[in-house]
C-alpha cells in the first residue's frame, strides 16, 4: 500500500498579500493616509483663502463685544457682553426648549399610543387621526401655525385671556341640582347598553356622557358657586404669557437644602424597598410613605424660616403687565409645535411596542382577576420597553435637532443667535460651524447613552 507522505505536513500558508489580516490592515491604513491628506488640504486651503479675504481665524473672537440684545436669557445677559457670552445664552435655550419638549412629547405620545388601543371605538378614532393628521403635516408649517394663527391673534395686554385662581363659597341649591342631574344622565348613558343597533353605539354612548360630564364642570360648575373665580394668576396675550414669579427672601436656601436632603433620602429608601421586592418577593415601601419623606423635610423649613418663599404675581400697569415672569410667544409655539409634532411619531412607537407583547400575557393576567388598566402598567407596558426605547430614542434626537427650526420664528437658540447674528457679524463661519457641529453631536451623544443605560436597565434578562 502506497504511503502519502504528505498527510501529516502542514497546510500551505497563503501568500503575503493574500492574508486577509494583512489586506484589511492595508486597507484601513490607506484610508486614513486618504482622508488625513484630504482634511490637510481642506485645512491649508481655507487657511489661504480667508489670509486672502483678511479674515482672522482662531476663537479670539469670542472674547469681543456682541452688542446685540437677547429676547430670553436664562443667565444675566445685556448688549456689552461678549460672544461667548452669547454662545452659553443660545446653548440654554436650545438646552431648555428641548428638555421640556421631550418630557411633554413622552407625556403626550403615551397618552394617544395607549388611546389607538382603546375598546372604546371614540377615543381610538380620535387618536388615529392626531396622529395622522399631525406626522403628515411639515414641522415648519406646525410652529408657524401656532406662532401666527394662534399666538399671534391673541388680544393685546389689556384684553388679555385671564386664567383665575378660585375661592370656594356657598352652593346655589338650583345650579347645584342641575350639576348633578348631569352628572347623572352621563353616569347612565355610560352604564346602560344602547338601545340602538349599531356596532359603535355603546362607545358614541360613552363620548356623550364625556361631553356632557366636560359641559357640566366648564358651564355649570362655575355657576353653583362652590368655586368662584377670584383674581387673575395667569395672563395670555399677544405679547407673551404672565405667570407668577417665585422670590426667595433670606432663610430660602435653608429650605432648598432640607428639600435636596429629603428627595436623596426618598430616592434612596425607594431604591433599597425595591431592592428588598426584588430579592424576596415582600417588603416595599408605600408611595406616601416615600412622598413624606421627599418633602417633609421642605415643609418643617419653610414652617421654622417663616416661609420665606413668595410669589411676585404680574399686574397690568400701563399698556403692559409689570412683575411675574414673561414667557415668550415664540417659545410657546415652539414647545407646543415640537411637543405635539414628536408626540404624533412617539404614539405609534407605543402602540406598535404594545402589539409586541404576545396576548397571553394579557389572557394570563385577566385569568388572575387583574383588571385592564394594572395589567396594561403592570404587565404589557414593562415588557414593551424593551422595544420601545430604541426607536425612542431617534425621536428624542430628532426633537433636539428640529429645534433648530426656532429660527423660523425668531425663538434665540443657538442656531439664531450663535450661528445666525454672531456668524453674519464677525464672519468665523468655519469656527462657529463647527462649534455649533460639536454641540448638537455632543447632546446627541450624552441623549443616547442615558438611554442606552436605561435600556440595559429595564430589558429582560434572559435565562
Amino acid at each position: 500500500m502506497a504511503i502519502n507522505e504528505d498527510a501529516g505536513s502542514a497546510p500551505a500558508r497563503a501568500a503575503f498579500h493574500n492574508d486577509p489580516k494583512v489586506r484589511a490592515a492595508f486597507y484601513q491604513i490607506a484610508l486614513f493616509v486618504l482622508v488625513a491628506w484630504a482634511g490637510y488640504e481642506f485645512v491649508t486651503n481655507a487657511r489661504e483663502n480667508l489670509s486672502a479675504q483678511n479674515i482672522a481665524t482662531g476663537f479670539g473672537f469670542l472674547n469681543n463685544t456682541a452688542g446685540f440684545s437677547v429676547n430670553q436669557t436664562l443667565i444675566p445677559y445685556n448688549e456689552a457682553d461678549t460672544y461667548a457670552r452669547v454662545f452659553w445664552v443660545g446653548l440654554l435655550n436650545t438646552l431648555l426648549v428641548a428638555a421640556l419638549g421631550i418630557v411633554c412629547a413622552t407625556i403626550i405620545g403615551f397618552t394617544v399610543g395607549i388611546a389607538r388601543l382603546s375598546s372604546n371605538w371614540l377615543v381610538a378614532r380620535l387618536a388615529g387621526a392626531y396622529v395622522e393628521l399631525i406626522r403628515n403635516l411639515p414641522l415648519l408649517f406646525q410652529i408657524l401655525f401656532w406662532y401666527l394663527a394662534v399666538l399671534g391673534t391673541l388680544p393685546n395686554p389689556r384684553g388679555s385671556v385671564t386664567i383665575p385662581s378660585f375661592a370656594f363659597g356657598w352652593p346655589d341649591p338650583l345650579q347645584l341640582a342641575l350639576f348633578v342631574a348631569v352628572l347623572g344622565i352621563a353616569f347612565f348613558l355610560a352604564k346602560s347598553p344602547p338601545r340602538v343597533p349599531l356596532p359603535a353605539a355603546a362607545s358614541l354612548q360613552r363620548g356623550a356622557a364625556a361631553l356632557l360630564v366636560l359641559w357640566a364642570i366648564l358651564r355649570v360648575l362655575p355657576e353653583v358657586g362652590l368655586m368662584r373665580a377670584g383674581d387673575g394668576v395667569v395672563f395670555l396675550n399677544n405679547r407673551g404669557v404672565f405667570v407668577p414669579a417665585p422670590v426667595f427672601e433670606p432663610g430660602s436656601g435653608f429650605v432648598g437644602l432640607a428639600l435636596l436632603v429629603g428627595l436623596a433620602a426618598a430616592l434612596a429608601v425607594a431604591w433599597r424597598g425595591r431592592q428588598q421586592r426584588q430579592a424576596t418577593g415582600k417588603g416595599g415601601v408605600a408611595l406616601p410613605l416615600v412622598i413624606a419623606i421627599a418633602f417633609g423635610p421642605a415643609l418643617l423649613a419653610l414652617i421654622v424660616t417663616g416661609f420665606p418663599v413668595r410669589f411676585d404675581m404680574p399686574q397690568l400697569r400701563g399698556f403692559n403687565f409689570a412683575g411675574g415672569i414673561r414667557v415668550i410667544p415664540e417659545f410657546v409655539a415652539l414647545l407646543i409645535a415640537l411637543s405635539t409634532y414628536t408626540a404624533a411619531f412617539i404614539a405609534e412607537i407605543v402602540r406598535a411596542g404594545v402589539l409586541a407583547v404576545s396576548h397571553g400575557q394579557t389572557e394570563a393576567a385577566y385569568s388572575l382577576g387583574l383588571r385592564p388598566g394594572p395589567t396594561l402598567r403592570l404587565i404589557v407596558v414593562p415588557q414593551a420597553m424593551r422595544v420601545i426605547i430604541p426607536p425612542l430614542t431617534s425621536q428624542y434626537l430628532n426633537l433636539t435637532k428640529n429645534s433648530s427650526l426656532a429660527v423660523g420664528i425668531g425663538y434665540p437658540d443657538l442656531v439664531a443667535v450663535f450661528a445666525g447674528t454672531t456668524l453674519n457679524q464677525t464672519g468665523q463661519a468655519i469656527e462657529i460651524i463647527a462649534m455649533t457641529m460639536a454641540v448638537y453631536l455632543l447632546i446627541s451623544l450624552v441623549t443616547s447613552l442615558f438611554m442606552n443605560w436605561y435600556n440595559a436597565r429595564v430589558r429582560l434578562v434572559e435565562r
